[in-house]
């Protein structure tokens, strides 16, 4: 095709880039502004209002953070919660570690898991069992390389009374390792955030949902009467296909800024990154691969195509696509400051997106290829996962 047919192409993608970053940066800026900072929460005065808090960690290998993590949870000025940790069939020095800590703190509730039921997937099941042996009023079901500030319940649950909420999400600072993490890492919470779009959870009206692995907080009575992790028992995505089940049942969730209260270090290297996105990538697009093509279609057409057509048109497409460009300068940095991640990270945000394109297309490739996905030692088949839609 000649270059003069080409460019109404060029041109009416231009202008269809340009006023979905437009629209797409209004929203994100607004809505990212609305979710609060919970550690800005103000306490009262008496802890006469604090229910029973029942904190529920699965642990399956997590010797490299688990007693740095527990000890900060241990450490929590909260007046009345417990304290379960599932050792879920660890093969590394984890068991050690909490056998070691549950003799220094009696607090802590260490329940060893030995084996895998049929129908669940090991993380699920022992968020699971550790719901069922507790007795707090409200569940908050965390991970083993969560660093908790001593405030964060306190906060939390006065923000989840004040709110009148049922289910809180809250997402963690992340700490990273390296530039290249720290530059992806802004890139992925931008996509995070453009599918989820977790400031639209609190509205009653709106389909969106959110859940978040590293502190979802719930009150036992919603978390029974959605099913409970029975419901989501083969669900790699169990964080948010649990805060969809909350909000397809009615109750009223929203998502909160955890900046000062929890913390994590997501991953160590780009490889251990990459092995650990894939388990989630194919799943939380339902399994479904024309779904999945289209949105790394997507990806590519906003992210990554911007910037090659910048080098072949001219004139007003080619400023069309730099206004674009621009854009998304202002999105990512806009990201950056909210959540403490390098500034700068955007003027690499299409590398980014071609790093999750090719996470997103060999988690796909993979699990169709294996039938199923392998975390952590164990397959679990494509027709079982398939089975647990929500």
């Amino acid at each position: 095709m000649e270059q003069s047919a080409l460019n109404p192409i060029l041109s009416g993608l231009a202008w269809f880039t340009l006023i979905g970053y437009l629209l797409t940066t209004l929203e994100f800026i607004i809505g990212n502004r609305s979710i609060r900072k919970i550690a800005d929460t103000p306490l009262p005065a008496n802890n006469a209002d604090y229910p029973k808090i029942s904190i529920i960690i699965p642990a399956r290998n997590e010797e490299r953070h688990i007693e740095e993590a527990l000890t900060s949870v241990l450490q929590l000025n909260y007046p009345d919660y417990e304290l379960i940790v599932l050792n879920d069939r660890s093969e590394d020095t984890t068991g050690a570690i909490l056998e070691r800590m549950a003799q220094r703190f009696p607090q802590l509730q260490v329940v060893n898991i030995q084996a895998l039921p049929d129908g669940w997937l090991g993380k699920n099941h022992a968020l699971f069992r550790g719901a069922e042996a507790s007795t707090g009023e409200i569940l908050l079901f965390t991970d083993a390389d969560i660093v908790m500030a001593p405030q964060t319940l306190k906060k939390a649950v006065q923000a989840l009374q004040a709110q009148k909420l049922d289910h809180l999400a809250l997402w963690p600072e992340i700490h990273s390792r390296g530039w290249p993490l720290k530059i992806f890492m802004n890139a992925f919470t931008v996509y995070f955030c453009l599918y989820a779009r977790p400031w639209r959870a609190i509205h009653p009206k709106s389909s969106h949902f959110i859940g978040i692995g590293a502190f979802n907080l719930i009150r036992r009575s919603v978390y029974e009467a959605v099913g409970t992790h029975q419901r989501i028992a083969m669900r790699p995505d169990d964080d948010m296909k649990l805060g969809k089940l909350v909000k397809r049942h009615g109750f009223r969730q929203a998502v909160g800024n955890g900046l000062d209260l929890i913390s994590v270090e997501w991953y160590a290297s780009l490889r251990e990154l990459v092995a650990g996105l894939m388990k989630n990538a194919f799943a939380g697009l339902d399994y479904n691969l024309p779904y999945t093509l289209y949105g790394v279609s997507g990806q590519f057409l906003f992210s990554v195509w911007p910037v090659i057509a910048v080098f072949i048109t001219k004139g007003t497409t080619q400023l069309v696509y730099l206004l674009s460009l621009a854009l998304m300068q202002v999105l990512c940095f806009e990201n950056a400051r909210k959540n403490r991640h390098v500034r700068w990270s955007g003027l690499f945000f299409p590398l980014s997106t071609v790093l999750m394109i090719y996470i997103i297309l060999k988690a796909t490739a993979l699990t169709l290829w294996q039938q199923g996905i392998v975390w952590r030692g164990t397959h679990y088949p494509l027709s079982a996962l398939k089975a647990n839609r929500i």
